[in-house]
């Protein structure tokens, strides 16, 4: 009898994929047998970061969908509330959420897991200089 695969799931925008990004899905993908992201909005980066979105969302879980860590992409519609982002995760049933030691989210995923009788893992602290907006302002000097 096969064992069915340990969903790890993730969550962010991944809007400019970089190091920092890369080394947290490798390291929750060890988690587990079956990578899931769940893929913020268009609209969610507008609300969240302040600015448009440089790749759309079909085009972020395009580049994710490439890496060999990831197994499966959810495109999220723009959520708001605790229990919109609750409904994800209960669909999605990971036996683990994974998240970094800095995520702003982490008591909201923490509620979330124990909700669902999945593990909390941090897998990787906030690993610093690199960002998407570090990215983005580096490359607005060079401008």
């Amino acid at each position: 009898m096969q064992t069915p695969p340990q969903k790890v799931l993730v969550g962010g925008c991944f809007d400019i994929l970089h190091y920092g990004h890369v080394r947290f899905l490798e390291l929750a993908k060890a988690q587990g047998t079956h990578l899931i992201i769940a893929l913020e909005s268009d609209d969610a980066i507008l609300r969240e970061k302040k600015r448009h979105p440089i790749h759309t969302q079909e085009e972020r879980a395009h580049i994710l969908l490439a890496l060999t860590c990831v197994d499966d992409v959810v495109r999220l519609p723009l959520l708001s509330t605790y229990d919109d982002y609750l409904g994800v995760v209960k669909s999605i049933g990971p036996a683990v959420i994974a998240t970094t030691s800095g995520d702003p989210q982490l008591n909201n995923k923490r509620m979330q897991a124990q909700t669902i009788g999945a593990r909390l893992e941090v897998v990787i602290p906030l690993l610093e200089g690199f960002s998407s907006s570090r990215i983005l302002a580096l490359l607005e000097e060079e401008i």
